[in-house]
């Protein structure tokens, strides 16, 4: 089972990376604040005393002790015996988030497979389901099998003494911003597909861009946030069969005007070259998206993980096709990141899911196109892979869930 902490602070909003709310402007959004700034410290420290976390937030020991209660009561913490002491009085209860209680349950549709795992509010991951798609499927096909995995998750989790709070489920596609529709999804052949009619109303639901939640599982997730040293402005780029970004600047995701912002794949790099399934031409995901290495370096793409270690193996005994393959797609993203760079100026870009798998043979290239080709010379970009391996998306889906109990814990 994974576990991760969660940074402090709120991001308050239904949809995943919302910005924060203006300020609070009737006592019980206040008082919401307030519960949710205590959930957050407690969770930045894993565990903590009243004493501390009301040094942290900056309120009084008093106040923040009628807000634990509070919280106490509604079985968002709880109160272990005394922890270690600061030096001055007597050490204090140690405050911890719970191991029961609300959870978030994220999902994952991908080209080939379903995965949906729950988490807690210490970040755990405490039961994972998985299947097989056959491609294309249907969206209702798909959103049937996806029905029976989620409540398989529920059930496992239930006599552990959790209940999920919501579900997000992380699609390769543009979403509509603040909805439900998939509004193009080349790579699963679905176009202005709403989710919600086929998975219905058990839960609440949030549907979100796969490389948005694999961003936004780097800035939360503790493995992602020690891959890089700039936590807050940096790219992620990540490539299945199509190639993805998540942007975030200033510890917020850029999503757009339409929530379509990060479609990097089909940035062109070669304007008149192959065909891509978005009706252009030259675009990214021909030349860096796994399947199109996996071809290109003519390695059967029946199973996407069995395909990728073979390639891994060829690359590593040094094989022609391989490198070669391997050295265009680096070549590729390196040409269509300096873009990025020169607009965005990140300070880190990271590689994640087929990208990281590769990042020996790929990172040189990117490096060498982007040294090449952004404006700043001599300014320097942090490039680095992910450690947080396929299931990014996927925990940044079933995260986003958990974030939204501790940004409002009045609404449960």
């Amino acid at each position: 089972m994974s576990s991760a902490r969660l940074p402090s602070g709120p991001s308050a909003g239904r949809q995943a990376g919302a910005r924060r709310s203006a300020a609070p402007n009737s006592q019980r959004e206040m008082r919401q604040r307030n519960l949710s700034r205590v959930l957050y410290a407690v969770a930045e420290a894993g565990r903590i005393s009243r004493a501390s976390a009301a040094t942290r937030i900056g309120l009084t020991r008093g106040a923040v002790s009628t807000l634990v209660e509070e919280l106490l009561r509604s079985g968002l913490l709880d109160e272990l015996g005394p922890g270690h002491s600061s030096g001055v009085g007597r050490p204090g209860s140690a405050l911890t988030l719970p191991d029961r209680g609300p959870c978030g349950l994220g999902a994952e549709i991908g080209v080939d497979h379903l995965t949906v795992c729950a988490v807690d509010l210490r970040g755990e991951t405490r039961a994972r389901a998985a299947a097989d798609l056959t491609h294309p499927q249907p969206a209702s096909e798909a959103a049937a099998r996806l029905r029976v995995l989620v409540r398989e998750v529920a059930d496992a989790v239930a006599p552990q003494g959790l209940r999920p709070a919501g579900l997000t489920v992380a699609v390769p596609g543009t979403v509509e911003r603040g909805g439900t529709t998939v509004v193009h999804a080349p790579n699963l052949d679905w176009h202005g597909v709403d989710l919600a009619h086929h998975l219905g109303d058990d839960l609440p639901l949030t549907v979100e861009n796969e490389a948005n939640l694999g961003a936004l599982a780097e800035l939360w997730i503790g493995e992602g946030r020690a891959a890089h040293s700039a936590l807050r402005d940096f790219v992620r780029v990540s490539a299945e069969v199509g190639v993805g970004a998540g942007l975030v600047l200033d510890g917020e995701l850029l999503r757009g005007t339409r929530g379509f912002a990060g479609e990097f794949g089909h940035v062109p790099v070669r304007p008149e070259g192959a065909e891509c399934a978005c009706g252009g031409r030259g675009c990214l995901e021909q030349y860096a998206g796994a399947a199109a290495v996996l071809r290109t370096a003519d390695v059967t793409a029946t199973e996407g993980g069995e395909a990728r270690r073979l390639l891994t193996v060829r690359a590593e005994a040094g094989d022609t096709a391989a490198l070669h393959a391997l050295h265009e797609a680096g070549t590729a993203l390196g040409t269509a990141l300096a873009g990025a760079v020169n607009l965005l100026d990140p300070r880190a870009v990271v590689l994640g899911g087929a990208l990281a798998d590769f990042g020996e043979w790929v990172l040189p290239p990117v490096e060498r196109e982007l040294g090449r080709r952004t404006a700043a010379r001599g300014a320097s970009v942090e490039l680095c892979v992910s450690p947080l391996g396929a299931d990014a998306a996927l925990l940044g889906a079933a995260h986003a869930e958990v974030r939204r109990v501790l940004d409002a814990p009045l609404s449960l």
